[in-house]
């Protein structure tokens, strides 16, 4: 039962580490080569130990290296020679090492087009906008550039929720469509006076 149950533990742990590997390895066939290179998607630099052992295939002696991968970059790790009418056989074994190394080899690497992650604000944020609110599109634009998680609703696509939203800031539903600012929610609180982007800084950061 006891050796059951560590099996399970070892496959448990053997899964969670896969899961949770920051640097994924990518192959690459041609002619009669293999191509290793390592893609770290994320916002965070690493150095990695890349190994491969097997058969019908030809790699360099040299001892493995480690080797810089930076945030959001696909960086080349090892090429074999593979031998020919021979299917290869590769067994991988990948370390990564967050805590970076200055002896570390610095390749060249190709950058990543990929969005830095979003941000989940202090408080839950929903902006309430019309098509004539010059103060809305501005602090939308903002909140966008930071990476911020928001909902942005347009009231004049929207005339259910304007008409329910009136009856709380004591607006008709006419009034709700020449507004000058937007109508904030940040946590559940409804704001009418918020006007600039720093304004919304400051209520997302108070107590």
């Amino acid at each position: 039962m006891s050796r059951v149950v560590f099996l399970l533990i070892g496959l448990f742990l053997s899964q969670l580490q896969a899961q949770v590997n920051p640097i994924k390895i990518v192959e690459k066939p041609s002619n009669n080569r293999m191509t290793f290179f390592a893609v770290n998607e994320t916002q965070t630099d690493y150095d990695v130990l890349f190994e491969v052992k097997g058969k019908n295939f030809r790699q360099s002696a040299a001892k493995p290296r480690w080797i810089r991968v930076p945030a959001t970059s696909k960086v080349h790790l090892k090429t074999v020679i593979l031998f020919r009418d021979k299917k290869p056989v590769f067994t991988k074994s990948l370390k990564v090492n967050d805590s970076l190394s200055k002896r570390a080899l610095k390749k060249e690497f190709e950058i990543l087009d990929i969005p830095p992650p979003k941000i989940k604000p202090r408080k839950q944020i929903t902006i309430y906008t019309t098509n004539t609110c010059v103060a809305c599109d501005s602090i939308v634009a903002k909140l966008t550039v930071d990476n911020l998680i928001f909902r942005s609703i347009n009231l004049n696509e929207k005339p259910e929720v304007k008409n329910q939203l009136s009856k709380f800031i004591a607006k008709s539903p006419e009034e709700m469509d020449s507004i000058s600012s937007p109508i904030i929610s940040l946590g559940g609180k409804l704001y009418s006076w918020i006007a600039s982007y720093e304004q919304l800084q400051e209520e997302l950061n108070r107590e």
